[in-house]
Parts: structure tokens; sequence; C-alpha cells
């Protein structure tokens, strides 16, 4: 699924320096983090109101209607279908709310064609950590150095490899699918 909040921000807020300060409180504080966490969303709007509370209206309205920075991604499934047939077993790990999946479920609608996969906030904890990338190991019983990891942020990617997996940047498909062995573009 693709995740583009500054678009729908500018968007919705249409004033640079709403839009900055909304986005320092939303995003940048790391509060968000705290949601792909499991943290409670009304603790975590909360903290969202304290770190800018002349913009509790604004964070109000944005969280309100989050669902329209997500988006589906058209080559999900065919991508997943074909990496099964090319005999891998395809898991996700990803840092993902409560709150954005009861926002737009639909978008997870290449969930039912994956073998598994862990959600960061049933899991408590969030990409880069190592842990996170040890507990989706421990789940399947998957060894590190057999694993292919791809995401599109460049942190994740560079943990993923100390962790010992072979990490791809996403920059996009089907490029990344170019880079992935034995898969088609």
């Amino acid at each position: 699924m693709k995740f583009d909040y500054m678009p729908y921000v500018k968007n919705l807020l249409k004033d640079d320096h709403v839009i900055d300060k909304v986005n320092e409180a939303m995003w940048l504080t790391g509060y968000w983090n705290d949601l792909d966490r499991g943290i409670d969303c009304d603790q975590v709007f909360s903290k969202m109101v304290e770190a800018a509370p002349e913009y509790e209206e604004e964070i109000r309205l944005t969280l309100k209607h989050v669902d329209r920075c997500m988006g589906k991604a058209d080559y999900a499934i065919p991508w997943i279908c074909d990496l099964k047939e090319k005999g891998y077993r395809v898991l996700f790990l990803s840092n993902y709310s409560e709150f954005i999946m009861n926002s737009k479920p639909e978008v997870l609608d290449f969930l039912p064609y994956m073998d598994g996969g862990v959600f960061s906030c049933h899991v408590g904890m969030i990409k880069p950590d190592p842990a996170i990338y040890q507990k989706i190991c421990d789940k399947y019983d998957l060894d590190p150095a057999e694993c292919i990891f791809i995401d599109d942020n460049e942190d994740n990617v560079k943990a993923a490899r100390e962790f010992g997996l072979n990490a791809i940047l996403f920059t996009g498909y089907p490029e990344t699918a170019d880079r992935v062995p034995g898969t088609f573009s």
C-alpha cells in the first residue's frame, strides 16, 4: 500500500505555516510511531496536541481524514503471486497501526495472498529496531541469510542488512522486481 501524507496535508490545510506545525506535531515528534507501536490512539492524539495545542483542530481534522493519504499499489497482488509461483514464501513486516487498519482496510486487500507477517502494532516495536526482524524470523523459523527483505525506507534496509537479511531498497516497481532473483518486471 502507499502512504503519501504530504500531498494530502497540503491539500487539506493549505497554509504552509499550519502544515509545518501539524507535520511537526504528528510526524516529526515521533508520536506517529507510537501508533505503529500499538499505543492507544487517544493517548497519542493527546501527545500530538500537547506538541502544538494551538493546532488541535487541524491535527484532529488531519487524523479524521488520514485515509485520504493511503492508496493501493496495483502491482502488489500480481507481484506476490509471481513470487509465490517462483517458490518464494511471501511475508510482510510492516510499521502499521490499528488506527490506520481501521481507517482504510481496503488498502490491505493483498493480505490474503501473503503467507503471513507481522504488523508492528501487534508486537509493540517498529522497524528499524532489530528486535522486530528477530520477531518475524522467530515466528516463521526464518534464516535471515536465506531471506530477501524489501522496504522503501533506507534506515529499515540498513538495519535489516546489519541484522543479516538480504535487503533491497524499494525504488518502485518494476525496477525493484528486477532486483529480486527469479522474478519478472
